[in-house]
């Protein structure tokens, strides 16, 4: 590939970073059609790719992108009939107009993404829809991905997204950004949308990275607006709290080679510990205002992490206390297997294990790689061989990630190699920081060892 065509491919990705979203939402405003937006725009970034590598990238990206998918939107229009007055405003549409003009209003929201991540959680729709479908619409997740965090097969997200757009049509619920006394009522739904966007850059939910830096950094900076705006929430504070202390240890998480580095044996000289203070410092903060939610009880495990000198350190028994805490206020399956985890470090390998093997009885987290992978690591330290091989061949067949499965398949070859000491965490793996099977379930902690 020729030095033109590299930088084209370069400045594509980069405009649907920066793009999407501001396109999809200026031609949804404009149709009210969100499925014709979204293709509309798709084939604005198709054109793109054909175009730019002979006509050069233009000045300004979105501004062409949008004009693109305009025409594009004009052309569907005119050929359906119950379009014409959509045609109309679209053609009205100036040529120039930038993608991320915003209408005056008073929402005190100024971010272009966070104002349209609100304008897509509106009260009339469940929390989960809203979520999705802002995942969907505004972030470029795809269904598949977005299927990933929210634990269920694609096949049945797609149906809840197609019933949620056709919900917005037919009760016509207006795409616009609400006032700021109407903020509050939406908050939940918009801090779900940046935890779960910030879990699929931590942890890629598929593919041959484990992270995807560049999805944690955007939900990051997108929580530090919200906390701005909103400093006297504390779950908001709580969950800026959370990323910081995730994003920490980034750099440690993934060898030279690619793979996944188990918590236990990270570089805690490597971590960012400006992030790290920071980050208790706002939880410290959120804390004092004895309104504990879950986001401020995951950013506290995160902490228990984050400020263990060494991983000998940590104090498991206090983790495994606040995922008690925490099930109070998500009683939910992955909750459950965070917990068993916490329990087994803390407790022996037996507690850990029997809790894990209640959770594959229920069959709550049937396909979660996470779930055998967990019950591999304490039979292996129990020295059942022979059950912690079949153990990581399940997790093995289910993990989504080249990091992960070349982690696994190291562990699979080792898993006949019983420890001298069969409480040392030597192997295993546990639940790391990412995505979950409900926007209220919690980042997939504790990172015990892997």
């Amino acid at each position: 590939m020729d030095e033109r065509h590299t930088d084209v491919d370069a400045a594509v990705a980069r405009a649907f970073r920066e793009e999407w979203s501001l396109v999809v939402a200026t031609l949804i405003r404009v149709t009210g059609d969100w499925d014709l937006a979204e293709e509309c725009a798709q084939d604005a970034f198709a054109l793109a790719v054909r175009t730019w590598p002979r006509d050069g990238i233009p000045a300004r990206p979105g501004a062409w992108l949008t004009t693109a998918a305009r025409h594009r939107a004009v052309d569907r229009l005119r050929r359906d009939a119950v379009g014409a007055g959509k045609l109309r405003e679209a053609a009205r549409m100036n040529v120039h107009e930038e993608p991320n003009t915003a209408e005056p209003d008073d929402s005190g929201v100024t971010d272009d993404r966070l104002r349209l991540i609100f304008t897509c959680c509106h009260p009339a729709l469940a929390v989960e829809a809203q979520v999705a479908l802002a995942l969907r619409t505004l972030t470029g997740l795809t269904t598949a991905e977005i299927a990933r965090a929210f634990l269920v097969p694609e096949a049945t997200m797609s149906q809840r997204l197609v019933r949620v757009k056709r919900k917005i049509r037919t009760a016509g619920i207006p795409y616009r950004v609400p006032p700021a006394h109407l903020l509050p009522e939406r908050t939940a739904a918009v801090l779900g949308v940046l935890y779960l966007l910030f879990n699929e850059g931590y942890t890629a939910s598929a593919g041959p990275d484990l992270q995807r830096p560049d999805l944690a950094t955007e939900a990051l900076r997108l929580a530090r607006v919200l906390a701005h705006l909103m400093p006297d929430e504390p779950e908001v504070t709580g969950l800026l709290a959370l990323m910081l202390l995730q994003h920490a240890r980034r750099a440690t998480r993934v060898s030279a080679t690619g793979e996944l580095v188990p918590l236990e044996e990270q570089d805690r000289g490597r971590w960012d510990s400006e992030a790290i203070t920071e980050g208790t410092s706002l939880l410290e903060a959120a804390l004092r205002r004895h309104t504990p939610g879950p986001y401020q009880v995951q950013a506290a495990i995160a902490a228990c992490h984050a400020t263990a000198a060494r991983a000998a350190d940590t104090d498991w028994a206090q983790i495994a206390g606040l995922y008690r805490e925490l099930r109070r206020h998500l009683p939910t399956p992955v909750v459950d297997l965070n917990h068993a985890v916490a329990a087994g470090m803390a407790f022996g390998a037996e507690v850990g294990l029997a809790l894990a093997d209640d959770l594959t009885a229920r069959g709550t987290l049937a396909g979660y790689h996470l779930l055998p992978a967990t019950r591999a690591d304490f039979l292996r330290r129990l020295g059942r061989a022979d059950e912690a091989h079949a153990a990581y061949t399940d997790a093995l067949t289910l993990a989504r990630t080249d990091a992960e499965r070349s982690y696994l398949r190291r562990r699979l070859g080792e898993v006949t190699e019983v420890p001298e000491d069969p409480e040392k965490p030597v192997a295993g793996v546990s639940v790391p920081a990412t995505p979950v099977r409900r926007l209220d379930e919690p980042t997939r902690e504790p990172e015990g060892p892997r």
